[in-house]
């Protein structure tokens, strides 16, 4: 009797394809919409216009502490990892990601409240280097007011107005200008910004004739003594913005084209000063020294210029030299947020690596006290200048 083995057989196991190719393609689509979303928050998270630059990138570096980059070294090498002090935290990549596709920086509230409320956004600007008390609460107010009350005719003492013409005639009598070259270049994108003691019966510190051009002319006066003559532009730029009925945002604009103007007539410029009026209250923008109170000083530096690290440099150098000479005289040195009214974040300092924006001052500094700063500007600027001059 034959024996039979029987040899169990599985039963085959027949996949579903359909149902695999589904999973895999709801997979796709949910990864590939997580990038484009991805993207699109990263890109846009950089505002309108935006376009890399040195200042970009240098910015994006400043959030990273050497801390971060000897951790991140460290673990290639862990050699590195004995230099971090103790209880050094590892580098964490939530913040950064976090700030690159929503712009929120968690260690600095002002980029969610700039977003949540009018107006903040204006306190989005960087202190580079900060003189003596100042902090983000002192930080310069741009002052963009309508054309109908930049324009508006105001009283103010034309006794401003009679000691400058006979400054200018004293300084023409003894020093003989006319045989020195052009070397610095004087401008006032905002020339009717003014200040409130020198104007009667108002509250807008704005005026067609004595305002921040007088501090550019004293200054032009003060550089003479010190055998540097400067080319000062008084352009009613509030005007011409009126002529061509542009906005007090494109103030710029027409500054650029004097001082390119400028550039190409006398190619012995050595520098330019854009000299401006702070909107702070006088507080933030006044210092007693010996005595005597001045207009404090701010330089301001355009970081979306691509060169703007060498503008930066020569803000430094003046800068610590006021420190010196007139400690607390300074205020620092600012960069303000990207706007259209300053040309993207630019101030015509692309134009050369020694151009520079001053602000001389608030608006209730009284133009006796801006002079004080400009003539000790002057000096400290002067000292500077002859000593490059010497190098070459």
């Amino acid at each position: 009797m034959k024996k039979h083995t029987y040899i169990k057989r599985s039963r085959p196991i027949y996949r579903n394809r359909t149902s695999i190719s589904t999973k895999k393609l709801m997979l796709v689509a949910l990864t590939g919409t997580f990038i484009i979303f991805f993207v699109a928050a990263t890109l846009t998270s950089f505002g309108a216009g935006y376009h890399l630059t040195s200042a970009s990138v240098n910015n994006i570096s400043n959030n990273l502490s050497v801390e971060t980059l000897v951790y991140v070294l460290g673990n290639e090498n862990r050699y590195f990892k004995q230099s971090l002090p103790e209880g050094n935290e590892p580098f964490s990549v939530t913040p950064l990601m976090l700030q690159l596709t929503t712009n929120i920086n968690t260690e600095d509230p002002r980029s969610l409240l700039g977003r949540e409320l009018p107006g903040f956004s204006l306190f989005d600007g960087r202190i580079l280097t900060a003189g003596e008390g100042v902090d983000y609460t002192s930080m310069p107010i741009e002052s963009a007011p309508p054309m109908e009350v930049l324009l508006a005719e105001r009283e103010a003492s034309t006794e401003r107005l009679e000691e400058i013409a006979d400054l200018k005639e004293s300084v023409a009598e003894t020093d003989n200008l006319d045989d020195l070259p052009v070397t610095v270049h004087i401008i006032h994108t905002h020339n009717r910004e003014s200040y409130l003691p020198e104007l009667q019966n108002t509250s807008d510190p704005f005026h067609e004739s004595v305002n921040i051009t007088l501090a550019g002319e004293r200054l032009g006066i003060e550089l003479a003594k010190h055998g540097i003559r400067a080319e000062v532009d008084t352009t009613d730029i509030g005007a011409e913005l009126n002529e061509r009925s542009w906005r007090f945002s494109q103030s710029y604009e027409v500054s650029r084209e004097i001082m390119e103007e400028a550039k190409q007539e006398n190619e012995e410029i050595q520098f330019y000063f854009d000299l401006h009026r702070d909107s702070q209250p006088r507080e933030n923008t006044t210092v007693e020294l010996n005595g005597e109170t001045y207009a404090q000083a701010l330089f301001v530096i355009g970081e979306n210029n691509p060169d703007y690290e060498k503008n930066k440099a020569l803000a430094n150098k003046l800068h610590e030299r006021l420190q010196e000479d007139y400690y607390g005289l300074s205020r620092g040195i600012f960069a303000p947020p990207v706007s259209e009214g300053s040309r993207n974040g630019v101030y015509n300092q692309d134009l050369s690596e020694n151009a520079l924006l001053v602000e001389f001052g608030g608006i209730e500094n009284s133009l006796e006290e801006v002079y004080r700063t400009v003539e000790a500007f002057a000096e400290v600027f002067s000292d500077f200048y002859w000593e490059q001059q010497d190098k070459e």
